[in-house]
């Protein structure tokens, strides 16, 4: 049983919140608090596996309350609104190291949360087995059938250089390490994928753009890409790179999702396999799942790649580096080593 903790100001929302989780039979509300201050009491008084925490609160509000919560805490859930502060602040406690975070739809007191309510109960399951603060391995990929061998890739002369990330659960806090660590000068595009609700994106690249060498920017509609440059998938899009008159350029569409992803890292490394003399280095970091799995075996198979996947020791979730290790070709690398390995092709 996942005992929860439920912390946000409006009666209502603690209300929803609670009958969403109590309706099932493998979790429960444990207590509830109406301010930071009150849930911090609530932590140190007794344990909970879990913390579902508002962002904007009096007194206290959710960042100040993460930066409180003692070691073997609750695994925290961020339940913010899709504000631009709302988001920042939700941004910034996932660099912080909450779990996953959770978009109200409709401002601060949501009276349709109903909206999200199972994206909500799947995130307090994914949060509590991450919380043990040990990687986790996704079970569910174990049944998986053992991957083929893909033929050797031919590697061309004159191939322009690219850098793809895919990542989920835990995502944020691990690009804080890859991201900033880019030289200034890379001379190649890198396209991120980490699956996010829409708005929570731009306040991702507004981030890491403020700590990193590199420019980091949300990805837009037909844009040119350009060296040096991040691009991150707009939550709620799928991105693709194209190629024209020799240009690569970004395609940011409001599709169907993947898999149930929207964006999606199979979308956009299988766009990246299909292009002609550009040559992919990518990386799978944390999360569950699979995403991604297809998307390395195709570029593998028709592109010169070369892909690592984050290891089982750092890993917040271990199921997409997972799936993407069980492929033939793809080195496992501790998350303090990636950016070396994407910038291998340009140094020395």
């Amino acid at each position: 049983m996942i005992d929860v903790l439920i912390v946000d100001d409006s009666a209502f929302m603690r209300k929803m919140l609670s009958e969403f989780i109590n309706s099932q039979t493998d979790m429960t509300v444990k207590a509830a608090a109406r301010n930071g201050s009150d849930a911090l009491k609530k932590v140190q008084a007794e344990h909970f596996d879990v913390m579902t925490l508002d962002v904007e609160m009096p007194v206290m509000n959710g960042i100040d309350v993460l930066k409180k919560i003692p070691a073997g805490g609750p695994a925290v859930i961020m339940v913010s609104s899709k504000t631009q502060r709302g988001s920042d602040m939700a941004v910034e406690a996932l660099e912080l190291g909450a779990v996953e975070v959770v978009a109200k739809p409709s401002g601060s007191i949501s009276l349709d949360i109903e909206k999200v309510k199972e994206e909500f109960l799947s995130k307090i399951r994914i949060a509590a087995a991450a919380g043990t603060g040990k990687p986790v391995v996704d079970r569910s990929l174990s049944r998986a059938s053992a991957p083929t061998v893909p033929p050797k890739a031919v590697i061309h002369s004159g191939c322009r250089n690219v850098i793809a990330i895919g990542t989920s659960t835990g995502g944020p806090k691990a690009l804080q390490v890859v991201i900033p660590k880019l030289p200034a000068s890379l001379p190649a595009p890198v396209f991120v994928v980490q699956h996010m609700p829409p708005s929570f994106t731009g306040s991702l690249a507004r981030r890491l753009n403020q700590i990193s060498g590199v420019r980091v920017k949300e990805a837009e509609h037909n844009e040119t890409a350009e060296n040096g440059v991040v691009y991150i998938a707009p939550g709620g899009s799928q991105m693709r790179v194209g190629k024209k008159e020799g240009r690569l350029f970004l395609s940011v569409t409001q599709e169907e999702a993947n898999e149930g992803h929207r964006p999606s890292v199979d979308v956009l490394f299988k766009s990246l396999s299909a292009l002609n003399h550009v040559r992919v280095t990518a990386a799978v970091l944390t999360g569950m799942g699979r995403d991604g799995a297809e998307g390395v075996r195709q570029l593998l198979e028709q592109n010169s790649s070369r892909i690592a996947a984050e290891s089982e020791t750092t890993a917040v979730i271990y199921g997409m580096p997972k799936a993407a290790a069980r492929i033939a070709g793809v080195e496992n690398i501790a998350l303090e080593h990636i950016t070396a390995f994407l910038t291998r092709e340009f140094s020395g």
